[in-house]
């Protein structure tokens, strides 16, 4: 099997029309935009580097303004890694307030779906159409992603909509979840 790069990957998003749909599963990622800024966050820092996490912002706006935002539903381990809660701390709330839609299954409240044992792991959905199911080593670090043949699109469509239905508002549940915030929220 041969496994795309980041770069090919990046390329098969961009084809995305309407509907970008991502599951986050593993408790934590390496990867070279978080590396340095999870590190700040490990090391009590307040804010993340806004040259890095700005333009990705800015990109979270634009796809939602062109009509074809990305929707993301990130399964939260019980209890949190430091990753996620850096994750959530300093990535989601600003992505949604950039208009990346984005919820939370929380494996402490519920199980998941179990239409989600048919499409494990990590993937995005592109226009309800195709899959690209994501490769990580055991540390997080990205292997590749995989774009699936399209008999397979089925099972991953009614995945994804499981999860969607099955999970909280990020911002509904950061709000409930006060123990997990260490940033202020940024002042304009």
């Amino acid at each position: 099997m041969s496994l795309l790069t980041a770069d090919q990957l990046g390329e098969v998003l961009e084809r995305t029309r309407r509907d970008l749909f991502r599951i986050e599963t593993l408790p934590s990622y390496d990867t070279a935009m978080t590396t340095g800024d999870f590190r700040r966050w490990l090391d009590g820092e307040t804010e993340p580097t806004w040259e890095v996490r700005q333009p990705w912002l800015d990109t979270l706006a634009k796809w939602a303004r062109d009509g074809r935002p990305r929707r993301r539903v990130r399964v939260i381990h019980d209890p949190p890694s430091d990753y996620e809660q850096y994750a959530c701390d300093w990535g989601y709330r600003y992505n949604v307030a950039a208009g990346e839609p984005t919820r939370v299954l929380d494996l402490a409240e519920q199980g998941l779906p179990e239409e989600l044992d048919a499409a494990p792991g990590d993937w995005w959905l592109i226009d309800d159409g195709e899959v690209v199911t994501m490769h990580y080593h055991s540390d997080g670090q990205f292997r590749g992603a995989e774009v699936l043949d399209f008999q397979d699109v089925a099972a991953y469509r009614v995945a994804a909509d499981a999860a969607w239905r099955a999970a909280e508002l990020f911002n509904s549940w950061w709000d409930r979840h006060p123990q997990h915030h260490r940033t202020p929220t940024r002042t304009a």
